[in-house]
């Protein structure tokens, strides 16, 4: 059987065509995703206002802007579309975008953050101080926060406890306007607790308005 001669020279190439470019600001103009910003050639507009502490504020055509970025090695990036000329900012839009994520998570954790208010009252807690503690409690409700009022009864104290239920529900009342209870007054060892929530915006109970008569016809 004969033997097939032995090749010892260069294996031949898998792909000889050019390389693929590098994934620069200039490959990075082709269709943008959705909810991303225009940059570079996706910009449409003839001109815009350029902003930014690299750039010298202005509105300039839109070939100068590309100039300017093109100079810095940077993206030019539309923040403003619907403005009247749209408004771009230079900088890279790999760096905009991580911006873009930390701005929008900061956003969602302090949207879903919870604060809390204690308000401390005892059982036999005279007006002028319970009218001190409701005004702060309205300021805590306007501010979003939530309000955990309780009555605190130490030693035989204890024996007023619905006296205390009576000024917690009373707080509760006179709050109405500005939050909902979340829960009724529960007495939890020597606390007696209870939880209000703020009202959404625009759902506080409005003040009855004076009815408008009807405009009486002429015979």
């Amino acid at each position: 059987m004969e033997k097939k001669p032995f090749w010892s020279g260069p294996k031949k190439p898998i792909n000889s065509g050019p390389r693929p470019q590098r994934n620069d600001r200039f490959a990075r103009s082709g269709k943008k995703d959705k909810d991303s910003h225009a940059i570079n050639e996706q910009i449409t507009a003839r001109e815009v206002r350029l902003v930014g502490d690299n750039v010298d504020e202005g509105v300039y055509s839109i070939a100068q802007a590309m100039r300017i970025a093109d100079d810095q090695g940077l993206d030019l990036i539309e923040i403003a579309p619907t403005a009247n000329p749209p408004v771009c900012r230079v900088m890279d839009y790999q760096k905009f975008q991580y911006q873009q994520r930390k701005r929008l998570k900061e956003q969602k954790a302090k949207a879903n953050k919870v604060v809390v208010k204690e308000i401390r009252f005892g059982p036999q807690t005279d007006d002028h101080d319970y009218e001190f503690k409701l005004k702060h409690a309205i300021g805590f409700l306007k501010e979003g926060a939530k309000v955990k009022s309780y009555v605190f009864f130490k030693g035989r104290s204890i024996l007023f406890k619905e006296q205390g239920e009576v000024l917690l529900l009373r707080f509760a009342n006179d709050l109405e306007e500005y939050g909902k209870v979340d829960q009724m007054p529960v007495l939890e060892g020597k606390r007696m607790t209870i939880m209000i929530s703020p009202k959404k915006p625009g759902a506080a109970k409005k003040k009855d308005a004076p009815a408008q008569s009807a405009p009486e016809s002429e015979d």
